[in-house]
């Protein structure tokens, strides 16, 4: 006797399973609503630092290249003379914002601070003015100690045309300034300090040599 073969499955049932079979393994791929919700909660908090911290980086950079800039246009080593040009020489009655400090020139005060030693800084305009005439303005920070603020003063005490002050937030301990030119110092007692007085005192580089140093504003010691 032969033995009794199955019936074979009709085609259209054999598609219609497999088709089933494909959509469940396509819902086991799609992610579940939990998930979904979790992605978007994710991709929200990047949004969020993103706004936050890409704003401080670009404010970062801003502030890091000014201060870049202004250190490297205002500074130079000691011990060595820095000149600047060609600098304004107009008379103004407002402030003025000076590229260097302390200044070395530029637009001033019509009234020139008259020279010697003053215990308290001096307002800019004036003792500006008086670089035109050819003054040797001597500044130091207000922490120097007490024998060189007195050097310095002696300075200003033996000779006309030398203007001595405190100036907070000075880059060095000592400057001296003419117009249009520099010099930095670590000691008020580095002897480089009376050479670049006596060079630029009334030097070359004076707009106004001969002009007056008193006469103008300022009661020194």
């Amino acid at each position: 006797m032969s033995k009794q073969q199955a019936p074979k499955q009709p085609k259209q049932q054999a598609a219609k399973q497999g088709k089933q079979q494909t959509a469940k393994q396509a819902a086991k791929r799609r992610p579940s609503a939990a998930s979904r919700k979790e992605a978007e909660r994710r991709r929200r908090q990047r949004q969020r630092i993103y706004a936050i911290v890409i704003p401080l980086v670009l404010i970062g950079v801003v502030v890091g290249g000014v201060l870049l800039i202004q250190a490297q246009s205002n500074s130079f080593p000691y011990d060595k003379v820095k000149t600047f040009g060609t600098l304004s020489r107009n008379h103004v009655t407002t402030a003025v914002h000076y590229k260097q400090t302390p200044p070395v020139g530029g637009d001033h005060n019509p009234v020139w601070q008259n020279c010697g030693y003053y215990g308290q800084p001096l307002h800019n305009e004036n003792a500006v003015h008086s670089m035109e005439h050819g003054t040797v303005w001597i500044t130091y920070r207000p922490d120097l100690p007490t024998d060189q603020v007195q050097r310095l003063a002696s300075m200003a005490h033996a000779q006309t045309y030398v203007l001595v002050s405190p100036y907070p937030g000075l880059p060095a301990p000592v400057v001296a300034s003419a117009w249009s030119t520099q010099e930095r110092f670590r000691s008020a007692n580095d002897p480089k300090l009376s050479e670049f007085v006596a060079k630029y005192r009334q030097g070359p580089q004076t707009p106004e040599p001969g002009a007056a140093c008193t006469g103008g504003t300022g009661t020194p010691k």
